[in-house]
């Protein structure tokens, strides 16, 4: 079994706004909603693939109720710890003609020790359930930056790999825990390395120094551009055919769950990383946030190249 670990879950609405425009009224249908926050995106992608993933995280307020219901319809197994504060609402406007996305993410609830305590109980009893944790998203304010740190030792100490998927000081600490596998995007190696910009060359540096620390395999997502898979002795380069993005939220997410697929199917890491892009690319192809399908997957997969560099 995967378990998906989401800390700080949201309620996620996306709105279709042709010619989007600051400081204008736009008149929009009904929003979809889906039970968001980086892990559930790759659970829905997951069961969509065929697994049976189990969701943990925090959950709280009318919000959660609500997440939990929709977690519910679609067959997706929990083990959330309820807590006091009010689950986030986060909104996408997407805009077609303009081809842009913007994104309002509330913060979320703020964790108290003693719910960060139950947690930490939840999550133990769960690694002698699971092959493989994937850990995704912000963490939610009361937890401290070293808790995904934390959360891949403890997992580590079980002999179970970790994907991690965060960002800022999340990610330098997180990596301190050895995790299997890291997945930032370009502007997330950028924050890591405190640059504006990087190159090739400089992102497969920077992925070198990360594996250097422990880190098996850092997978870096580059939308039209591909992607790389650098570990200690392997430099993949994935290159993707040109696809109509539709709504690229969660793509990455859904990178992550295809990687995760591949990998508990004990796929060859090339094909790990195809299965990867497909996802990524699939989920980009669909309206839904977090949504694949595996035909589409398939088809992708044979469209992809990977190159040793």
């Amino acid at each position: 079994m995967i378990v998906t670990v989401t800390l700080n879950p949201a309620v996620d609405v996306s709105y279709q706004a042709a010619r989007f425009q600051i400081d204008h009224g736009h008149r929009v249908e009904a929003g979809r909603k889906t039970a968001g926050g980086k892990g559930l995106n790759v659970s829905r992608v997951l069961s969509q693939l065929g697994e049976q993933p189990l969701c943990t995280g925090f959950i709280g307020g009318k919000n959660g109720e609500w997440l939990e219901n929709k977690l519910n319809e679609e067959g997706l197994q929990h083990a959330f710890v309820s807590v006091n504060g009010e689950t986030r609402t986060c909104i996408a406007i997407l805009d077609e003609e303009n081809n842009t996305q913007t994104e309002l993410m509330e913060k979320g609830p703020v964790i108290t020790a003693e719910e960060q305590e139950e947690f930490e109980e939840v999550f133990e009893n769960l690694l002698g359930e699971t092959s493989l944790v994937i850990a995704s998203g912000s963490l939610p304010a009361g937890l401290p930056l070293s808790f995904y740190k934390e959360l891949c030792q403890w997992a580590k100490s079980a002999n179970i790999p970790v994907i991690l998927d965060t960002s800022g000081e999340a990610l330098v600490s997180g990596i301190e825990g050895k995790p299997f596998l890291i997945k930032p995007n370009k502007e997330e190696l950028c924050q890591y390395k405190n640059q504006s910009d990087l190159t090739l060359d400089e992102m497969i540096g920077a992925a070198r120094e990360i594996c250097s620390k422990g880190v098996e395999y850092v997978l870096i997502s580059m939308g039209a551009e591909g992607a790389l898979l650098v570990g200690k002795e392997t430099l993949l380069k994935a290159d993707i055919p040109t696809i109509k993005v539709v709504n690229a939220v969660g793509s990455g997410d859904s990178t992550v769950a295809g990687m995760a697929y591949a990998l508990k199917e004990g796929l060859e890491i090339a094909e790990c990383l195809k299965w990867a892009c497909a996802c990524g690319m699939s989920n980009a192809m669909e309206i839904e946030t977090g949504t694949v399908q595996k035909q589409i997957v398939e088809e992708l997969i044979e469209q992809i190249t990977i190159r040793n560099l």
